[in-house]
């Protein structure tokens, strides 16, 4: 019998992975034992690999923390029960039939669906909510939006506490007041007020589009706060993009940059955070050299 010889692989892929493998070292090693926080769509489905690239993150060293949403779920089990949703300045109007049915399906549902599947991918991870050891504290953000809070404090707690015994965190947008009264909180908000006390290294907000674009629809592959405010203020940041920007703007307190991403691109967290080109838009304090 003839024995098969195995084709080596072709020279040029053997340089194109070294050259790879020598451009995301430096970045490797800039992030290690840094904390990134990573904001991904309440679907699964909807998120290609930023749950893979996630789990590597993990595994190389680097400490994710995943705030989920989960927006479009709420409004197909609102469609369900005959409710009809409303959004107000980009924000869902929440009674309290709509905050029952947003903690069920994102405490509920969306958590423990993502915590499934990186867990199924290798990671360790673990579902919390920004009630669980009073995580998230706020207060109400305008009453035209019903029980809606803007956060108030946040207590990383339970958050270092996991992560210190070797857990991916994954955290559902909720919150209560002093009192004890469980607010809707957007997810956006909550990951920019998490990476803002952590500190983070970077904040990266997963949406479905490929960036943030200006009236001509062209992708803005770099903001600063002056130009994320003169932005709104055109009306050329509308919509669900507002929350994303301005948790982004709040975060960089502290945060060094943010970015908001396409999590329809393939590894598109790894590029961003391991290459010299990035994707998506990047919003920082000041213009970048």
């Amino acid at each position: 019998m003839a024995t098969e010889v195995a084709t080596p692989a072709p020279a040029y892929d053997s340089l194109l992975m070294a050259a790879a493998i020598k451009e995301a070292l430096p970045y490797i090693a800039r992030f290690v034992g840094k904390t990134v926080v990573v904001k991904i769509g309440g679907s699964i489905h909807g998120d290609g690999t930023a749950l893979e690239d996630i789990v590597t993150l993990a595994r190389l060293g680097v400490k994710p923390v995943v705030v989920h949403g989960g927006g479009p779920m709420i409004s197909e089990w609102q469609g369900r029960m005959g409710l009809e949703p409303k959004f107000v300045d980009g924000r869902r109007y929440t009674d309290e039939m709509t905050l029952d049915l947003a903690r069920m399906v994102l405490i509920g549902k969306a958590n423990s669906d993502l915590v499934a599947h990186l867990v199924s991918l290798g990671g360790r991870a673990v579902g919390l909510s920004g009630i669980d050891g009073g995580l998230i504290k706020a207060r109400l953000r305008d009453p035209k939006l019903g029980l809606v809070g803007e956060v108030t404090e946040v207590d990383l707690g339970p958050v270092k506490a996991l992560m210190d015994a070797g857990y991916l965190v994954v955290v559902a947008p909720s919150a209560t007041d002093g009192e004890g009264q469980p607010l809707n909180v957007n997810a956006d908000s909550i990951a920019g007020d998490i990476a803002r006390a952590f500190g983070a290294e970077k904040l990266v907000m997963f949406t479905d589009v490929d960036g943030v674009r200006d009236k001509s629809g062209n992708v803005l592959s770099a903001l600063t706060i002056e130009q994320v405010n003169a932005y709104i203020a055109s009306g050329e940041i509308s919509g669900g993009m507002i929350p994303k920007v301005e948790a982004c703007v709040r975060a960089l307190d502290t945060v060094p940059r943010a970015h908001i991403l396409d999590g329809r691109v393939p590894h598109a967290l790894l590029a961003e955070l391991f290459t010299d080109a990035g994707v998506g838009t990047m919003i920082t304090r000041e213009r970048v050299a």
